[in-house]
């Protein structure tokens, strides 16, 4: 990696290598934000994240030029969720206090929100299993946990099928702690 420059960022991208649609290699990936004129730039596992440099500093811009390049180069509608990453630093170290760390006990999932939706919108929107789904509202994001012994009756896949989900991009917990530390 060459000498920083610029705002370390984070991509990650909605929708693709899922249940075998929206098929995009990570290196045909990283090639495409090196074209774009990024620096630094890395993906991390198949889910579509991708951390870079870039001296942009209107992120909303640069969410933009992004979506316009992969839609172009890969032949699909990209949506991406753009983080700095000190917010997603921020929202790491915002989590609740015991957010996850019961990985024997729970699941954990970031669900990253793309504006305009809010968290407070999406909370008030999505649908829990009482006893089995605990979702907090944070900075961007939703943190949903569920209890591991009865994930079947989760309804976190039932927000799959909402109009809200298109705002959306979920990574575990452990996918979320890592990108922040990259």
């Amino acid at each position: 990696m060459s000498e920083f420059t610029g705002i370390r960022y984070i991509a990650l991208l909605r929708g693709i290598n899922v249940g075998g649609n929206k098929i995009i290699k990570m290196n045909d990936l990283k090639n495409c934000f090196v074209e774009i004129g990024f620096e630094n730039v890395v993906t991390y596992i198949q889910s579509g994240n991708v951390i870079f440099n870039s001296n942009e500093e209107n992120q909303k811009r640069l969410e933009i030029k992004i979506e316009e390049k992969l839609s172009e180069r890969f032949n699909y509608q990209s949506k991406i969720v753009l983080l700095t990453q000190s917010k997603l630093s921020e929202i790491i170290a915002n989590a609740t206090k015991d957010f996850g760390l019961k990985p024997e006990e729970y699941r954990y999932d970031v669900i990253f929100l793309k504006e305009p939706l809010t968290s407070s919108e999406a909370f008030s929107k999505i649908k829990t299993k009482e006893n089995v789904d605990f979702v907090t509202p944070g900075d961007g994001v939703l943190y949903f946990s569920r209890l591991s012994s009865q994930s079947s009756q989760s309804q976190m896949t039932k927000m799959i099928g909402t109009p809200i989900y298109k705002l959306m991009t979920i990574r575990n917990w452990n996918t979320s702690t890592k990108l922040a530390e990259l």
